[in-house]
Parts: C-alpha cells; sequence; structure tokens
C-alpha cells in the first residue's frame, strides 16, 4: 500500500490496547519512537519514574539504547511498558507498525495508556476531518496540496511558540523523510535568530517561506514583523478547526497537525517528481543498524539507485558550457579527492 493510501486509512486505524496503566507515568523516545513520544509530552511530560509505569518508545534500529532505558527504569523500581516496532520478544510489550505512521500508532497508545482517553478521541476526530479535506480526491480547495505548492522550489523555516516544540521537530521529519526537501526548525530563542541571521548576506533570506506551526503568541508576532521584511513568505499553519477549547495547543491538536505535516509532505513529493514514501537508504540503514543486514548494504547501490553525492563542480560546469560568457572554472576542483571536500 502506497503512503497516500495509508494516509487516507490512518484515522481511526488504531487498533492497540486502551486501558491506563498505573502513575506515574514516566516517557523516553528513541529511534522511530523520538517523534511520538516528543507529541505525546503533552499528556506524559515526566521523562523517568521511580515507580509507576515507565514507557520506552523505539524501533528495532535503537534496540539497545530502548533496552538500556528500560533496564534503568526497572533498577529504579519502575513496570515498564516497551512500545517498538520491532525487535526480540524480550524487548516488546506493544508492537506498533513501522514507517511514517508509527508516530501516529504509538502517539496513540501513550495517549491511551496514560489516561488521556478523550484527548486520543479527539484526535481521532481531528484526524477524520483532515483526512476529508485533504486526501487526493480533493482537487480545489485541498489545502495540504495548496500549501505543498507554497513550500515548492524554497527552504521551510520552521517556528512554534513555546510549549509546541515538537510541531517544527515533526515536520522537519516529515518534509525529509516523505517531502525529500530540507526544513531548517528554529529552535531556541526566535528572536535572537531572526534578528541577525540574514543581515551579513542578505541573499540567504531569497527562496525562503517561514511556517508559523500552531497557536501564536507575542515572540511570533514581533518574529513574523521581522522576517518579513528578511525572506520571501511568512504563512501562518493554525490548528485545525474544531480543537478542544480546553486543550487548544494539546496532545490533538499537535498529533493532528503532525498529520497535516505529512499530507503536505506527500503532495510537496509529488511536485518534485520523487517517490511518496521513505528513501531506501533509510529502510537499509535501519536494517543495519538492526543488526539484520551487513554494512556493506550501506554503499551498495540497489537496481537502477545511484547512492553518490552528486558532483557539484562538474554539474555547474555542465550548466555553464551552455552559456557564451559563463564563469571559468577550475578543472582541477573536478578531480580533487573525495575525502578532501
Amino acid at each position: 500500500m502506497n503512503l497516500l493510501s495509508l494516509l487516507e486509512r490512518l484515522p481511526g486505524s488504531y487498533a492497540g490496547p486502551t486501558q491506563p496503566e498505573p502513575g506515574p507515568h514516566g516517557l523516553i523516545g528513541v529511534g522511530e519512537g523520538t517523534l511520538a513520544a516528543h507529541l505525546a509530552a503533552t499528556v506524559l511530560p515526566g521523562t523517568l519514574v521511580r515507580s509507576g509505569t515507565q514507557f520506552v518508545v523505539s524501533s528495532a534500529d535503537a534496540a539497545q539504547a530502548a533496552r538500556d532505558y528500560a533496564d534503568l527504569a526497572e533498577v529504579a523500581g519502575a513496570a515498564v511498558r516497551r512500545v517498538s516496532t520491532g525487535g526480540s520478544v524480550a524487548d516488546v510489550d506493544v508492537l506498533v507498525p513501522g514507517g511514517v505512521t508509527t508516530t501516529y500508532h504509538a502517539a496513540q497508545y501513550l495517549a491511551y495508556a496514560s489516561g488521556h482517553a478523550d484527548q486520543a478521541q479527539d484526535a481521532e476526530r481531528l484526524l477524520a476531518d483532515l483526512r476529508d479535506r485533504c486526501a487526493p480526491q480533493i482537487g480545489e480547495g485541498n489545502p495540504a496540496r495548496d500549501l505543498a505548492w507554497t513550500l515548492w522550489g524554497r527552504t521551510p523555516l520552521l517556528l512554534a511558540a513555546e510549549g509546541a516544540e515538537a510541531l517544527p521537530h515533526a515536520w522537519q521529519a516529515l518534509l525529509a523523510r516523505i517531502g525529500k526537501t530540507l526544513a531548517v526548525p528554529l529552535l531556541g530563542d526566535p528572536l535572537v535568530i531572526v534578528t541577525g541571521a540574514f543581515e551579513a548576506q542578505h541573499e540567504k533570506g531569497d527562496a525562503k517561506v517561514a511556517l508559523l506551526l500552531g497557536d501564536t503568541d507575542p515572540v511570533l508576532g514581533v518574529v513574523r514583523e521581522v522576517l518579513e521584511s528578511r525572506i520571501d513568505e511568512v504563512l501562518h499553519v493554525p490548528y485545525p478547526e474544531g480543537v478542544n477549547p480546553e486543550q487548544p495547543g494539546g496532545y490533538a491538536a499537535q498529533l493532528s497537525l503532525w498529520y497535516f505535516g505529512a499530507w503536505v509532505a506527500a503532495y510537496l513529493a509529488e511536485r518534485y517528481g520523487l517517490e511518496v514514501g521513505d528513501p531506501p537508504m533509510l529502510a537499509r540503514a535501519q536494517a543495519v543498524l538492526a543488526g539484520d543486514a551487513d554494512p556493506e548494504a550501506l554503499t551498495a547501490p540497489e537496481g537502477d539507485e545511484d547512492v553518490r553525492r552528486t558532483d557539484l563542480v562538474r554539474d555547474w560546469a555542465d550548466d555553464a558550457s551552455d552559456e557564451v560568457d559563463g564563469p571559468d572554472y577550475d578543472e582541477d576542483l573536478d578531480e580533487d579527492d573525495p575525502g578532501d571536500r
């Protein structure tokens, strides 16, 4: 099943445990579980606990780190619930699907297991509404497709208000993994960054668009004013309509904006004419880290795949050869040692 079909079927597809686990609760995420843990931090703010339940969310490629955290929690006195996409039977209490949708399934489990079934159900409602507006058959007025067109050919800068730092993390991962596009999250104090980042080289603001993710606050208001004079465009990507007013920027709202980002990234990949799904190199790297493949697989191309880096100097030279007065370039640069690059 391709990723677009998976995204369309995702709302309501969670089929894992729904019973709450004894508190207090702690949460650690590694590997594929890192993003799910970050999004679920709104309902599980604790990291490590000495009693109650310690959740360790991981994947087979990060099994050793997950095992170490689980052992520490057990020694401290907590019961451990190991949530993973795979691995040995002893390392998995709750199995979740691997890939892009790991975030949804693991996060929903964490919401239910921490006693927040209401927020998990709110998330399903928001995701279903987004699905109805973003699915491939929706042409005119599809917000995900429209935003993907806006991002095409540009570098997104990602910002969010305090307390929603998981959103830039989520969108950077989605735009890279699905959309094959580098996005830059502006973390820490955004005022420090935006007031100085473009002053020495003004052209660095060209072909960039800032996305203000989720709710805005006074700081982001000032940031927007600054950026509007330094980059191409600033856009607000709010939480979807229908968010529970009692948790305006809570778990359900943040998971739904993750889901919207997945649709945007999928349409951006299509716009670039690229495969909508995981890069083959990612799967091979994860298999090597999980101990399921020979490390040589990382450098051995599969089929027609070319895993080499682009030869930028030669590409520039080829482009310049068509110009009558094109810039000169040094042939020696074309023959340099790759280790010197």
